[in-house]
């Protein structure tokens, strides 16, 4: 009797360990959705793993990164906003500083080579690093982020369940954070199961929406991402801080003005629009390309295939575009309690 009480003890605690380790495979695992090209990220040199994962979402959504304890990464990236900053045109930084540009949303990071709206940073390891250091952001320094982590109760622990040691480096510390950001997945709405033929089709208003955007806008906005991601001059008027874009960057006066072409999945979430937040509608995105695009020297060649620049459509055009533009919406991604704060 004795035996068998120890035989079943020693089955409950595998199968506990077994279950545990499911678990965590659930948040480990990286899977290329079927309709998604391969991976840029280097998944090689970053194994993801349950608790590198679990630790990156707590460092996300740790305020312990600012200077004042009071700003983290998900203050700015909203998960029920598709990881924006939802309602504001520019994001509030620490004591409630402005910044100069639109939350952009933690989404798909694993196919994109370069980060941010002017393309400023090109390894994803190193992208939290900006906003950190910002003065309008976080404020803090890599030094004192460093020092506060090693101070804590929790995160030694943590560092060595997932790398292995208990030493707590700026290397770990954004390696977790990729982690998590490049398990940030929008592959399941409407489009997305009707692609990989899992659900019912469009609607005949949605299917005639699909070949006007195929037609006027897939140019820029490729599927699957839906962004080329590229850099391109849309005719944006300057705006009052006469944000030059990705000329900052390169101090090429080929790319004044220019921006990153932005996805268009979850653009329910998203709002407000642009680079600077300054459109607050998908039709007054519309009626931008419709009417109010400038003629610059650099403006964006797609923009003049007619005498006008712009894009033309019809009031009947755009009610389909924008229902085709509903179905790559994903309510699943912005619902996903294993990207939420715990």
């Amino acid at each position: 009797m004795i035996n068998r009480k120890l035989t079943m003890g020693v089955l409950l605690v595998l199968l506990f360990y077994a279950c545990s380790k499911q678990v965590e495979q659930q948040y480990a695992v990286f899977r290329q959705p079927g309709n998604f090209p391969a991976p840029a990220y280097n998944l090689a040199g970053n194994e993801i793993t349950g608790k590198g994962f679990e630790l990156g979402r707590k460092l996300f959504y740790d305020p312990l990164l600012s200077a004042d304890n009071t700003i983290s990464c998900g203050t700015c990236h909203v998960q029920s906003a598709a990881f924006t900053h939802h309602g504001h045109d520019i994001s509030h930084g620490i004591n409630d500083r402005l910044g100069s540009r639109n939350a952009q949303p933690i989404m798909n990071l694993a196919w994109e080579k370069t980060f941010m709206w002017d393309g400023g940073v090109a390894d994803l390891d190193l992208q939290p690093i900006v906003p950190i250091t910002s003065h309008v952001e976080m404020n803090e320094t890599l030094g004192n982020v460093l020092n506060k982590l090693r101070s804590s109760a929790v995160y030694p622990a943590l560092y060595k369940d997932a790398f292995g040691s208990t030493a707590i480096t700026t290397a770990t510390t954004m390696k977790a954070l990729s982690q998590f950001m490049v398990m940030c997945i929008s592959s399941n709405s409407r489009y997305d199961s009707i692609m990989r033929g899992e659900g019912p089709l469009f609607t005949q208003e949605e299917n005639e929406g699909y070949g006007i955007f195929q037609q006027k806008c897939g140019s820029c906005h490729k599927e699957p991402l839906f962004t080329d991601l590229s850099f391109r001059n849309n005719g944006l008027r300057p705006g009052p801080l006469n944000d030059e874009g990705r000329f900052a960057i390169t101090l090429n006066a080929a790319d004044t003005y220019k921006f990153k072409v932005p996805s268009l999945r979850n653009l329910a979430y998203t709002a407000p629009y642009m680079h600077d937040g300054r459109l607050r509608t998908l039709n007054a995105v519309l009626h931008h390309y419709g009417q109010e695009v400038q003629e610059t020297l650099n403006l964006d060649p797609l923009l003049r295939q007619t005498d006008k620049p712009g894009i033309a459509l019809t009031e009947a055009e755009k009610l389909k575009l924008l229902a085709f533009l509903r179905t790559l919406n994903d309510k699943k991604f912005i619902t996903d309690k294993k990207l939420s704060e715990q």
